[in-house]
């Protein structure tokens, strides 16, 4: 065993240098789903800080989606998330160098989708019907003004953009109900952040493609709206600080109804686009929390709202999707790196898929 050394507090040395860490780490997020592939974003400080698109198949391979020098990461919001979508194994992605949205099929190379020009995209959704993109434009065309944000659709034919829902100052998370004839969007306006006060809003879609009959349904000046979401039987979900704790409800027949409220926080400051804290999966919400300053992990039954709790060696929960029985997380821990988890809901048994680090590092530094 090795002789431990006593030395005066702020002269010992630490192994852990800054050379070391961005040497040996990458930064994991946004995860998606597609089928039975798990993607996620790596931020990889080798490639020259590349955000670099991750894609691991059922039997347990993983390879890099988008090639050098691609790099998917939006600057809408300047904060960026929410900068890829994948469909049937194609690919979406915003591009940091032009902004463009690019597509990617399997096997091929990326090809821009929209023009060369002053939007920028973010937050994507598919609208299959339609053939399109439901996403978050941001218009800097115009010189001497702050830059216009809007919801808006991209035609996968054209690369077309179109407005769809316009007049606030910024908008997030635009999301579509399971049907297709339904958009949930966050908005918001200065000089408010989206963790003061946002509001969620509801609208029909035509056939043609127009948002008809907006709504506000929750939120305003000084209550905060965080994951707006629709069940896969329609209903939405949603998170709200209305008490003074983030917490879920969902809107059904014109009500709003709190699932299981508690002196914990379900939501978190929206920084970037994309996060989520919950998420449906074998007929439960799977959903996390932070209370006295840690994550938990739980599933929630949305008939009886009972809550069960699911034990987890990791005590920050950064992201959850879930489908088919299983969750997907990103999570971390004091003296565990932040690593892409796959949680089966039935046993609770957890599994690997990345780490963002494999430092071996003596635990007492930590």
């Amino acid at each position: 065993m090795t002789a431990k050394t006593i030395a005066p507090y702020g002269s010992w040395k630490s192994p852990i240098t800054s050379d070391l860490i961005v040497s040996e780490q990458v930064r994991l997020g946004q995860l998606m789903l597609d089928g039975d592939d798990i993607y996620w974003l790596e931020l990889r400080p080798q490639e020259q800080g590349r955000y670099v698109i991750v894609r691991r198949t059922p039997d347990g391979a993983t390879a890099g989606v988008n090639p050098p020098p691609f790099s998917a990461c939006t600057r809408v919001h300047e904060y960026g998330g929410g900068a890829y979508l994948v469909a049937g194994g194609s690919v979406v992605f915003s591009n940091f160098a032009d902004q463009r949205l690019y597509r990617q099929k399997p096997g091929a190379r990326p090809e821009p989708l929209t023009p060369a020009s002053a939007w920028r995209y973010a937050d994507a959704i598919l609208d299959r019907q339609r053939d399109r993109l439901i996403c978050i434009g941001e218009d800097h065309a115009g010189p001497g003004r702050e830059a216009v944000n809007a919801v808006v659709a991209v035609s996968l034919q054209t690369g077309e953009t179109t407005v769809l829902v316009s007049g606030h100052d910024f908008y997030a998370a635009p999301r579509l109900g399971p049907a297709g004839n339904c958009l949930a969007w966050l908005a918001w306006n200065h000089p408010n952040m989206p963790w003061d006060g946002c509001e969620l809003w509801v609208a029909g879609i035509e056939a043609g493609g127009a948002v008809t009959a907006p709504q506000r349904v929750a939120g305003g000046t000084g209550e905060s709206i965080f994951q707006p979401e629709w069940s896969p039987d329609g209903v939405l979900h949603f998170v709200s600080d209305r008490t003074g704790w983030w917490n879920l409800y969902r809107w059904r027949d014109g009500t709003v109804e709190a699932l299981y409220p508690m002196e914990a926080e379900f939501g978190r400051p929206q920084w970037l686009f994309g996060l989520s804290t919950y998420a449906f999966g074998d007929g439960r919400v799977v959903c996390s929390y932070d209370q006295a300053g840690q994550s938990h992990l739980a599933l929630l039954n949305p008939a009886t709202l009972q809550l069960e709790p699911v034990e987890l060696p990791y005590t920050r929960i950064y992201q959850v999707k879930a489908q088919d029985g299983h969750a997907v997380l990103i999570a971390g821990a004091t003296t565990e790196a932040t690593a892409v988890l796959l949680l089966d809901l039935a046993t609770h048994e957890v599994e690997v898929l990345r780490r963002s680090s494999n430092l071996a590092i003596d635990r007492e530094y930590l």
